[in-house]
């Protein structure tokens, strides 16, 4: 699989209006795939957004020719998952060709305000692998049955669908997950800040056991790494830009059960400018990007993923498609 490169439309941080801006210039400068974040509550309460995923991703692939497109979606509380099937598959009929699906377990800010009552660790992996069995189930048969631990379907029919594939991924950060998405999608999306704390080889080694496992090529399967960045000639005006993604580096907010983005908000201040610059990707050049790109390409990563934080969001796409995109398409 050749090397891709995505934008991660980061629909917790600006208006859609705006991102859909940035995504549409981010199709005209190279970028490949376009993914949203599909959140009910942001992390930051005073420039917080949280625009619906699917509404935006229709508006974009409107508006773009030639990038694809997915959302990353916890198919476990506030989704059926036979709806997040339902929702791909009727924009892979509007845009065919151009759609993807990634699910995870996600987070306690966007499912705990509906009234739900956070599951342990292990049942949102459990509940996990029974959508991705559902959603699958939709994608390829008739009239579909499935009575789960935690989710039914009785004769469930998709009657939109196009009868294309639509590539199915995990986004995670953890072993085990990893492993789930080798063996029962088409490939996995991890973080940077994952890297750090846990290996690359602990997770795609995991993840290439679970393909093995179901006599899949591991190699052909695509492999994201998510890094968050902010690009400008003034450095220490791209670090406060990214002061946005402070709290997110505190595990406590994702490991309790957190839902009030006054309370996320307010956790930001525990994390200093020096530690956003060690685990960011915070820099005044594109020959920061490129390093950091092959470092995860040796590492067996084949889809770059960035959340653009910077303050001037325009500047690190066309900064991007000039000069990052090229230097691997000449290679």
């Amino acid at each position: 699989m050749n090397l891709k490169f995505g934008y991660y439309a980061a629909l917790e941080q600006y208006a859609p209006d705006k991102l859909l801006k940035y995504a549409v210039l981010a199709d005209k400068y190279g970028f490949d795939t376009m993914t949203a974040s599909d959140h009910f509550h942001p992390y930051i309460h005073k420039e917080g957004q949280s625009a619906f995923a699917f509404a935006w991703l229709a508006a974009t692939a409107e508006r773009t020719s030639r990038v694809t497109l997915g959302s990353v979606t916890p198919p476990i509380l506030r989704y059926h998952p036979a709806i997040v099937a339902q929702a791909a598959a009727t924009l892979e009929w509007l845009y065919p060709g151009r759609v993807y699906i990634s699910v995870c377990t996600g987070e306690a800010m966007n499912e705990v305000p509906l009234g739900y009552k956070w599951p342990s660790p292990r049942e949102r992996v459990e509940r996990l692998g029974e959508a991705i069995r559902i959603i699958e189930l939709l994608f390829n048969k008739s009239f579909a049955t499935f009575k789960g631990k935690y989710y039914r379907l009785k004769k469930g029919n998709l009657y939109t669908k196009s009868g294309n594939k639509i590539p199915l991924y995990i986004a995670t950060g953890g072993i085990k997950v990893a492993r789930m998405a080798g063996e029962l999608t088409d490939g996995i999306i991890t973080t940077s800040g994952s890297i750090r704390k846990l290996g690359a080889d602990a997770i795609l080694s995991s993840f290439n056991e679970g393909a093995k496992s179901a006599n899949k090529d591991s190699e052909s399967m695509a492999k994201g790494i998510l890094q968050i960045a902010s690009y400008d000639e003034d450095f220490q005006r791209a670090v406060k830009s990214a002061r946005y993604w402070a709290a997110p580096l505190l595990r406590f907010v994702f490991k309790y059960e957190i839902s009030d983005p006054r309370e996320i908000e307010s956790y930001a201040n525990l994390v200093s400018d020096e530690q956003l610059i060690s685990v960011r990707l915070i820099t005044t050049t594109h020959e920061d990007f490129i390093k950091s790109i092959e470092k995860y390409e040796k590492m067996g990563f084949n889809w770059i993923l960035f959340i653009n934080t910077s303050p001037e969001p325009e500047k690190f796409i066309k900064m991007f498609g000039e000069k990052v995109i090229p230097y691997f398409k000449e290679r």
